[in-house]
């Protein structure tokens, strides 16, 4: 397997050397938080942030962000015992609320992710702790939980919110999936438990060899193909 320093070498060269890279994957996307600071969050903003995912796959992100006001106001501020409470009646007339996005599978799913996490909230102390306490080396492990658990958030649904909300983890891009394969890490897609499992290896490894972060290494590796 290739050594993550070639990688940065790869994404330096691509990218006007180590310092510009540094400040291009700096600015790329989300600031990963500190586990305390994931711990401490209210779970009313994780339960939106995963919701504002769920209406974002497929849509422009500057469609739902505007109209995002109004997602708030029909759906309670995404209070989630709230939301875990909503009738059949209730979600049907988010269809006829112009406010927001009219996609009724979506729409259900709010309610589906509240009963999720209330239940982890509960089992927790809250959803924000559960979250923050899911150890790193395992990252795919809480994509997987959150896919099995949750509803609609399969693909990379579940690992954008994750960083959305701060916490530290890579995302299967193309880019990423074509610098993982030009390392040696996979031949394929990493869709099978036994290829995502060499992934989360080779990041556990390069974690330790270059002491950076996850959301950090998969935008290198991305950077790196050119």
């Amino acid at each position: 397997m290739q050594h993550f320093s070639s990688i940065i070498q790869q994404a330096s060269y691509h990218h006007g050397g180590e310092q510009n890279l540094a400040l291009v994957t700096e600015a790329m996307g989300y600031p990963v938080r500190s586990l305390d600071e994931i711990a401490a969050l209210d779970d009313n903003y994780l339960f939106a942030e995963l919701c504002r995912r769920i209406f974002r796959t497929g849509i422009r992100h500057a469609v739902v962000d505007a109209k995002w006001p109004n997602f708030e106001k029909a759906f309670f501020n995404f209070s989630p015992m709230r939301c875990a409470m909503m009738s059949d009646d209730e979600l049907e007339a988010r269809m006829q609320d112009a406010g927001i996005i009219r996609h009724l599978a979506k729409i259900r799913a709010v309610r589906e992710n509240a009963n999720m996490v209330v239940w982890l909230a509960r089992e927790h102390e809250s959803f924000a702790r559960f979250i923050a306490e899911w150890p790193a080396e395992d990252i795919i492990g809480l994509w997987a939980f959150l896919k099995k658990h949750g509803n609609r958030m399969g693909g990379n649904s579940g690992a954008r919110f994750l960083r959305m909300v701060g916490r530290d983890t890579f995302v299967l891009t193309e880019d990423v999936l074509q610098a993982l394969r030009n390392a040696g890490v996979i031949d394929k897609h990493a869709t099978s438990k036994r290829d995502q499992a060499k992934v989360q290896a080779a990041f556990n490894h390069w974690a330790e060899e270059s002491g950076l972060g996850f959301a950090t290494m998969s935008r290198i590796l991305a950077l790196s193909i050119g």
